[in-house]
């Protein structure tokens, strides 16, 4: 993977662990877990979605209806 997309994924994975904390009231760990684990974030790692080029709400956005579903 292009360090300049692993940034953009860093990046955009700091904000939305920080929104999950303020929107569901999580730990920093559960957060983190519900992200890596999630199917939006495995969309972020492939390079073929471009989704790492979007903004983190929009992003945050996708992810919160992914958790619904659950």
């Amino acid at each position: 993977m292009n360090k300049d997309i692993h940034f953009l994924i860093e990046c955009l994975s700091e904000d939305l662990i920080a929104m999950l904390i303020e929107t569901y009231a999580l730990s920093l760990d559960e957060a983190a877990d519900k992200l890596y684990n999630s199917h939006t974030y495995s969309l972020l790692e492939n390079e073929q979605s471009g989704l790492y080029y979007q903004g983190s709400v929009y992003v945050f956005d996708i992810l919160r209806e992914e958790l619904s579903l659950n």
